[in-house]
């Protein structure tokens, strides 16, 4: 019999590609969800009803939330935490971003410790804001590896929703480490953490008219008019397939036991973007900015992203920004078109 992987948060961008390559890869896949309307419509837009399965999980925050998915699912050997808040929007900080990312981390952990007895590895879904300092970001001095960790501080976090973000996944992230350490876990752990992560959507259906937060730097890109102006956004990134991949990689080789696996493919500005989209969708009619300047940015704004140990673990090569921001971008236009809408 296959062995049975746990997924929370399987409703999420990343989350619906992973659930895919594990079906790829003929595990038996239990994702959580916050209700059974949620956990239905996954089912249909999947449709492969003896591989899928879904338990209801309200809130990932409240003690005890996955005790009863581990007591249920006492065969299931891996289990992938990918259930996290991430968006820009939260009024209150504490409570919208950073409590319920880092109880959720701890209530996973305590379930798979107490209940989840053939748990083998645990792979949690961190970023790339948990490794890098905002602040150092910007210093071209600066060379960031699997080993940094963000610096924010609590008092720092609470400001504003994106530095709330960035610490929600810090915070997350070192408790998890703190829990294996302290609680002796006789798991592996294993993160993954990604940049901004572009790519499709899994399913076209799925494409609303505003997009997770990630793929809205492209979607937003596509909204505007010819006589915008083009924002100075940039950041590094990798393609959400990539990002699903290197989930599997990360339970699958024993390699990547204890291991951070740090998923950038490279820098982006948004001018780099429209680049991209310009010379492929001319009839778009999105504005110009300055082409070609987009390197000279990156290479004069943005700290180095060292991750060569993340690749020879994973040992695929990452798809690169042309392919991620044309897909991306096509899926958007076919998902108008079959809406009825004008796909210019």
């Amino acid at each position: 019999m296959t062995a049975k992987v746990i997924v929370s948060g399987g409703t999420g961008f990343i989350a619906q590609h992973i659930l895919q390559e594990l079906l790829n890869h003929n595990y038996r896949v239990v994702t959580t969800v916050r209700s059974q309307a949620k956990g239905d419509h996954l089912l249909k837009l999947f449709n492969s009803p003896s591989a899928l399965s879904y338990e209801v999980v309200e809130d990932v925050g409240k003690p005890g939330a996955f005790d009863q998915v581990l007591q249920n699912n006492q065969d299931a050997t891996v289990f992938l935490h990918t259930a996290s808040p991430f968006h820009f929007k939260a009024t209150d900080v504490a409570k919208e971003l950073l409590e319920p990312a880092v109880e959720g981390t701890k209530n996973a952990l305590k379930a798979i410790q107490e209940y989840g007895k053939s748990i083998k590895n645990v792979v949690i879904t961190s970023s790339f804001a948990a490794v890098a300092t905002a602040a150092k970001t910007t210093d071209t001095k600066v060379v960031f590896t699997e080993k940094d960790w963000n610096e924010i501080t609590w008092d720092e976090a609470v400001k504003n929703p994106i530095n709330g973000y960035r610490a929600s996944k810090t915070f997350a992230e070192r408790a998890a480490w703190d829990f294996v350490k302290q609680n002796d876990s006789k798991f592996h752990l294993s993160t993954v953490n990604p940049g901004f992560t572009f790519g499709p959507q899994l399913f076209t259906s799925e494409v609303k008219d505003e997009l997770n937060t990630s793929s809205e730097v492209i979607n937003s890109i596509l909204k505007l008019k010819p006589g915008d102006s083009i924002p100075p956004f940039k950041g590094g990134w990798v393609d959400v397939r990539d990002v699903a991949k290197a989930h599997i990689v990360a339970f699958e080789n024993p390699k990547a036991q204890n291991e951070r696996l740090l998923l950038i493919a490279g820098g982006f500005t948004e001018q780099s973007i429209v680049d991209l989209i310009n010379a492929k969708f001319p009839q778009l009619d999105l504005p110009k900015g300055e082409p070609g300047t987009a390197d000279d940015v990156l290479k004069t704004k943005l700290a180095t992203v060292d991750n060569s140990k993340t690749k020879e673990i994973l040992g695929f090569k990452f798809i690169d920004l042309g392919e991620s921001v044309i897909d991306s971008v096509q899926q958007i236009l076919d998902a108008k078109k079959s809406k009825g809408g004008s796909a210019l």
